[in-house]
C-alpha cells in the first residue's frame, strides 16, 4: 500500500511539476500573469480524452493535445498580451468561465458533468507509468533550463523587467510574448494529457480555481523566474498537502474534530493557507526566487 502511494505521490508532483514550470515561463520569466493558464490543462487533458477514446494510440494523443493547447495559446495570446497589466489578468481569467461554460454544456463532446470516463491508460502498470512520466519530466526540465538561459530566454526576461526598453532596442516584443505563452501553453497541454491518462477520467471541474490556487500557491512558494524554485515549490507544498490529509488524526484536533467531522476539510484548507501565507511573509521570494511576487 505504502508502494502504491508513493507511485501516485511522485506521478502527481511530477505532473503537477511541468504544470508550474510552465506557468513560470509566463509569469516569472516573461511577465505575463496568465490567469486562465489551466484552462490549456484541461484542453489538454480533454483532447488526449477524446483522441484516445476514439481510437487514436497514446504516442498521436499526447503530443496533439498538447499542439491544440499551444495553437490555442497562441491565438488567444495573438489577441490578447497587447494588454497591460490588470486588463490582460482579467481577460485570461475569464477564459476559465468560458472553458467552464462551454465544457459543461456542449453535451455531444465533452457529455457536460457527465464527464468522459474510461480513458486508455499509457501503461496498465502505474511503476511503468511513472517511469514514463518521469522521463517526460526530465526532457522538460531540460528544455526549460536550456530555454530561460538562451538568447530567447533573455529577451523574455528583459520584457519582463522593461518591455518598452526591450522595443526600442529594436525587440519585437509582440512576437516574444506569443512565443512565451505558446510554449507554456503546450507545457500545459502536456501535463492535462499525462494527468488524463492517469486517472483515466476527465469532467469540468478539471477548470475549478481552486486548482489553479493550488498551482499558483506551488508557483509562489517555489519562487518566480527558477525552474529549480518550480521544483522545489511543488514537492514541498505537495508534501505538506499529503501530510494535511491526516490532520483529522493529531491528537489536539482529533477529539474536536471527531465531534465535528463537517470541519475536517476547512482544517486542512486552513492549515494549508497558514503555510502559503508564512511562506509569502517570511520568505516574499519563494525558495530560490529572482523577482518579488
Amino acid at each position: 500500500m505504502i508502494h502504491d502511494f508513493l507511485i501516485y505521490f511522485l506521478l502527481i508532483v511530477l505532473i503537477y511539476t511541468i504544470i508550474v514550470m510552465s506557468f513560470n515561463l509566463a509569469v516569472g520569466f516573461t511577465g505575463l500573469v496568465n490567469l486562465g493558464h489551466m484552462v490549456f490543462f484541461g484542453i489538454g487533458a480533454y483532447a488526449s480524452a477524446l483522441l484516445a477514446l476514439s481510437g487514436a494510440p497514446w504516442y498521436l494523443a499526447v503530443p496533439s493535445s498538447a499542439l491544440i493547447a499551444a495553437l490555442s495559446g497562441a491565438i488567444i495570446a495573438a489577441l490578447t498580451v497587447r494588454l497591460k497589466g490588470d486588463y490582460f489578468q482579467i481577460v485570461t481569467l475569464g477564459l476559465v468561465f468560458i472553458a467552464v461554460t462551454l465544457s459543461r454544456n456542449w453535451i455531444s463532446l465533452t457529455r457536460g458533468a457527465l464527464g468522459l470516463p474510461g480513458v486508455p491508460p499509457i501503461f496498465k502498470d502505474s511503476l511503468h507509468y511513472m517511469i514514463f512520466v518521469m522521463a517526460v519530466f526530465a526532457l522538460s526540465v531540460i528544455f526549460f533550463y536550456w530555454l530561460t538561459n538562451s538568447g530567447t530566454g533573455k529577451i523574455f526576461q528583459a520584457i519582463r523587467d522593461d518591455e518598452t526598453a526591450s522595443s526600442v532596442l529594436g525587440k519585437n516584443t509582440y512576437f516574444y510574448k506569443i512565443l512565451s505563452i505558446t510554449i507554456s501553453t503546450f507545457f500545459a497541454g502536456l501535463a492535462g494529457s499525462l494527468f488524463v491518462h492517469y486517472i483515466k477520467f476527465v469532467d469540468p471541474t478539471i477548470f475549478d480555481l481552486e486548482f489553479f490556487v493550488l498551482i499558483l500557491s506551488m508557483l509562489i512558494a517555489g519562487g518566480l523566474a527558477s525552474i529549480q524554485g518550480s521544483i522545489a515549490g511543488v514537492f514541498t507544498l505537495g508534501i505538506f498537502v499529503e501530510l494535511i490529509r491526516f490532520i483529522d488524526r493529531v491528537p489536539l484536533l482529533s477529539t474536536v474534530l471527531a465531534q465535528h467531522p463537517e470541519l475536517i476539510g476547512a482544517s486542512r484548507t486552513m492549515v494549508y493557507s497558514v503555510i502559503v501565507i508564512y511562506l509569502l511573509i517570511f520568505r516574499p521570494r519563494g525558495i530560490f526566487g529572482r523577482v518579488e511576487v
